[in-house]
């Protein structure tokens, strides 16, 4: 049953304070695994940076149920699917998620484990359906 993630709306936003979040984000993701850094070759990071922030507000939103954030993450998993335009394996979503829950953790001040618990539960929502849609 969907719940409300208010806490990681509120978390998600102390994190932008942090101009730095999203690049400690990508930072840690390329050099998670060396399979990640020729798929993003191409990528316009300045774009990417935008559709990154609302990834993580839509992937919060489809854990609470909420219908755009449910439609956002199917065209999102679609597009990482192995027939989108930017397959991810199914195996890449836990790279992603570690390296989210450590830049969260750098970025939110009154991160605690509780959140990252939370963080954890919410984005296993989207990151299962990413792999079930695979």
């Amino acid at each position: 049953m969907p719940q409300e993630y208010n806490d990681l709306h509120q978390s998600f936003g102390r994190c932008l304070k942090d101009r730095e979040f999203i690049g400690k984000f990508y930072n840690r993701l390329l050099d998670s695994d060396p399979a990640i850094p020729p798929r993003f070759e191409h990528t316009d990071f300045s774009r990417q940076r935008t559709l990154l922030r609302r990834g993580i507000s839509m992937a919060i939103s489809c854990a609470e149920g909420n219908r755009l954030g449910v439609d956002a993450v199917t065209r999102m998993a679609d597009m990482h699917s192995r027939k989108g335009s930017a397959p991810v394996p199914p195996e890449m979503h836990d790279h992603w998620l570690d390296c989210l829950l450590a830049s969260i953790s750098d970025s939110d001040p009154k991160d605690s484990p509780a959140l990252q618990k939370r963080w954890h539960e919410a984005m296993d929502h989207s990151i299962d359906y990413f792999r079930r849609r695979y």
